[in-house]
């Protein structure tokens, strides 16, 4: 159904998302350290681009689930065309920060 959410912690599914829509795994310049990638992101070519920094998939997926994340997402919008909502939140139900 358009416009309808899917909320996933699936991997597999989670990447297939993104890569159908041109979109790479990222984070938030400037809010990681080390081994921290920082704030989680998802890297769409010609939006914000300057902001965010592209990471590794394993380094993506290792700070989605040590923050217990799951991945809300639709696959269309209301008016049938290919969505790029998303939003990160915990698995708990609540938004993450």
């Amino acid at each position: 159904m358009a416009g309808e959410s899917h909320v996933t912690t699936d991997h597999e599914e989670i990447r297939r998302w993104m890569e159908s829509r041109g979109g790479r795994p990222a984070s938030v310049k400037g809010t990681g350290g080390d081994k921290d990638p920082g704030i989680l992101r998802v890297n769409f070519p010609g939006f914000a681009e300057d902001s965010l920094q592209d990471i590794e998939w394993d380094e993506f997926f290792r700070k989605f689930e040590e923050n217990d994340l799951a991945f809300l997402y639709q696959d269309q919008t209301k008016g049938g065309g290919t969505s790029r909502f998303f939003k990160f939140v915990r698995r708990d139900g609540q938004s993450s920060p």
